[in-house]
């Protein structure tokens, strides 16, 4: 599965597909460009539905779902097109006679919800959204599957938890010299962690450190973003610049950081030869990267990213996580960091 951005690209995708597998269909989809995507986990039992969490992804749609950070409840999404949402998988769920749990993925761009994908089975979520709400899901569904109605269990109404969780991907790529990390529509995770707080900064914060992303407080941040991500770029880069961090940014990013006023160090690409970016982050230079490399640029910043992980440098390669990453990191830096019990947060909740 790849996003594939012009016809030159379309051309060389479909031969190398054709050429691994000439016996199964092609399917080509609309990519919606900056959509947001949602998880949504719901159970039925034929009659009633009751959705047990919506989650929205960080990453934008694009990114598999399961290599996406997310939040519960959602941050960004009103009340209103919450609405929405549920009462599409509820209709969704009843249409095609679900008994159990249902789990279906939706982007939402200009406004407008979109399907995705409509599993009618359990998903990888639901381990994460019942401890975030409190719930049990995948024991109720069995009961449900076992003839029991969602009113006899007493789960009958949605369950939006006061706190916000955030669950973040963890990956394999220490283990795999030469992989690259960057992220698509193909799944690379082969795990998952949660962080709790009040709100979604230090939640992400949180998840962050528990994916063995330590947010760093102070230093020199690189950042390298295609042309189409630079319009994205200021209110992270002034976020830096506020809590005390300096840039440093290949030839590009620093021009326009510049031109916004921001002091920014220019520093090499690895094709343009030392000292170069990577030559600064072995020298532990670097306390963070940034890097969202476009097409043509994927083989030259592939240096950067993996000497990131083998330096264990926090590093993001959507602007979506970079600006969540800053969130996480002011947090970190104005308020005090709380352990409370997953019990205490659901205190109070049950009958």
């Amino acid at each position: 599965m790849e996003v594939i951005p012009n016809e030159e690209e379309l051309r060389r995708y479909v031969t190398q597909a054709l050429q691994a597998s000439e016996r199964h269909p092609l399917l080509i989809d609309r990519y919606l460009q900056g959509a947001i995507e949602v998880d949504v986990d719901a159970i039925s039992d034929g009659e009633t539905v009751v959705v047990g969490g919506i989650m929205e992804h960080v990453e934008h749609a694009g990114i598999h779902s399961g290599d996406s950070a997310c939040a519960l409840p959602p941050t960004t999404l009103s009340a209103a097109l919450q609405r929405e949402l549920i009462a599409e998988t509820k209709v969704l769920a009843r249409e095609l006679g679900v008994i159990g749990l249902i789990n279906i993925q939706y982007a939402i761009f200009g406004g407008e919800v979109f399907i995705l994908e409509v599993n009618p089975r359990a998903s990888r979520t639901i381990p994460f959204v019942s401890k975030a709400i409190g719930v049990p899901l995948a024991k109720y569904a069995a009961l449900v599957m076992a003839g029991k109605k969602l009113s006899e269990i007493g789960f009958t109404t949605e369950r939006v938890p006061a706190h916000v969780a955030v669950k973040e991907s963890v990956f394999p790529f220490g283990r795999f010299p030469g992989v690259d990390t960057i992220l698509g529509p193909e799944m690379k995770s082969t795990g998952e962690v949660m962080g709790i707080d009040t709100n979604f900064a230090m939640a992400f914060a949180k998840a962050s450190l528990a994916a063995s992303s330590n947010l760093p407080d102070a230093g020199l941040v690189f950042i390298s973003v295609r042309d189409e991500d630079k319009i994205h770029l200021e209110p992270i880069a002034r976020g830096l610049v506020a809590m005390g961090f300096d840039l440093i940014a290949t030839t590009g990013t620093s021009r326009y950081l510049q031109k916004l006023g921001l002091e920014c160090e220019r520093v090499n690409k690895v094709l343009e030869g030392s000292p170069h970016v990577v030559d600064a982050m072995k020298q532990n230079r670097i306390a963070m990267v940034i890097n969202t490399p476009d097409a043509s640029g994927t083989k030259d910043s592939f240096s950067i990213r993996r000497t990131a992980l083998e330096l264990r440098l926090p590093y993001f390669t959507t602007m979506a996580g970079a600006s969540a990453a800053v969130q996480g990191i002011e947090a970190l830096k104005n308020h005090p960091f709380e352990v409370r019990a997953l019990q205490d947060y659901h205190r109070g909740w049950r009958a």
